[in-house]
Formats: structure tokens, sequence, C-alpha cells
């Protein structure tokens, strides 16, 4: 997938557009790859929430995948966040419920 540049939507920005915070809208892997070369090795703390493929019906993803191919769809998202992570960041993931598979494969 190639990089992209973010746009910004002037009509659903607030706040001081100076102090360099965002919320990024659309395709998660697109949005990081448009933040690296901006953010790369610069961000101190990320938390994601992924899917967990409990198998339940969801509009905007395949929740009911086979494990191997569920968690070759999180692995490449999560190198990139390590590439967006400063040397003394920090990767928070939400566990809770998470799918089993993950356990030790972050560390």
């Amino acid at each position: 997938m190639p990089y992209r540049l973010l746009e910004e939507v002037p009509d659903l920005s607030a706040g001081d557009g100076g102090a360099g915070n965002m919320l990024i809208q659309g395709d998660n892997m697109e949005a990081l790859k448009a933040l690296l070369p901006f953010y790369s090795g610069r961000v101190k703390c990320i938390y994601i929430d992924p899917p967990y493929n409990t198998g339940a019906a969801f509009e905007h993803y395949d929740d009911n995948l086979e494990n191997s191919i569920w968690l070759g769809t999180i692995w490449p998202r999560l190198e990139l966040l390590r590439d967006l992570l400063a040397e003394d960041g920090s990767l928070w993931v939400n566990m809770a419920l998470l799918h089993k598979s993950l356990e030790g494969f972050i560390s």
C-alpha cells in the first residue's frame, strides 16, 4: 500500500490547530503510513484496541477469521506502530477479551 498524505477538513476541525493533536478517520493502515514521514520515532505513547475476532457480526471488518489470518492482519499494524514510537515510547494494547493467540506475541 503506497503512502498517502493526510488532508485537513476544516469543517471537522476543533480547538487549537497548532496544538499538534489529530483525530484521523479512515483505514488504519493508510493512516499509519501517512503519519510515518512526520512522526517516525517521535510518538511517546500509543493505545490501541484491536478487533478481537470474536465471531460477532460487524459491518466494518471481518470478525470471523482463522487465527493465523487474524494475527496476520494485526502484525503489519504493530510493525508500523513500533516505527512511530520514540525510543522511550510505549505501546498499550487493550488485552481484555483479546484472542488467546496474541498472548506473548508482543514483547
